[in-house]
């Protein structure tokens, strides 16, 4: 049986998208979830999805061993980070090294690093008046977005596109090929 424990900040919609691809496949199981936002809407999305979730706070994840223990008694085979806004730690990166991945709303290295996520990134796609965008599926290090790239799926952008169609595009990607990807790595 693989593990895999996942990390969130926001509304968790690629967590649940993770947790039905997976649920009816006895080979893998959703040990977690973390999130750093005691308030974020994932946490209800577990709750109905049955699905442990617990919350950490700053000291907790940079300052003390308390995350990464959490992490060592899961046991998970990989660390998925599904929206999830804070840099990981050097400790949990060595600890399970090639075993975290990052899902990023554009094609790396465009539009990557410290406050780029979510419509920041599409604002910045529009704004620059790209003509593709997508998704990058990457192993996390100890900077934002500069992992060894997993996948990258692309969609066309159009001149017209507002930044929340971009965004819409961007999400279905998501939702195609994140958990395939998890799928590959994972070996199932």
């Amino acid at each position: 049986m693989k593990h895999i424990v996942l990390f969130a900040s926001g509304s968790g919609s690629n967590v649940e998208n993770i947790v039905r691809h997976f649920q009816d496949n006895r080979n893998v199981t959703v040990a977690g979830v973390l999130t750093n936002k005691r308030d974020a809407k994932v946490v209800d999305r577990c709750n109905y999805l049955n699905i442990s979730c617990l919350y950490f706070n700053k000291t907790a994840f940079y300052s003390t061993d308390c995350v990464l223990g959490i992490l060592k008694s899961l046991n998970p085979d990989l660390i998925v980070l599904a929206g999830f806004l804070w840099k990981m730690p050097k400790k949990i990166i060595d600890h399970f090294p090639m075993k975290i991945i990052n899902i990023h709303p554009a094609l790396l290295p465009k539009y990557g690093g410290k406050g780029m996520y979510g419509s920041h990134v599409h604002q910045a796609v529009k704004h620059n008046g790209e003509i593709e965008t997508g998704i990058t599926i990457h192993y996390v290090n100890e900077n934002y977005d500069e992992g060894a790239i997993i996948l990258q799926e692309k969609t066309k952008v159009h001149p017209n596109d507002s930044v929340d169609a971009i965004a819409e595009k961007v999400h279905e990607l998501e939702y195609e090929h994140f958990p395939k990807a998890i799928s590959k790595l994972l070996n199932i």
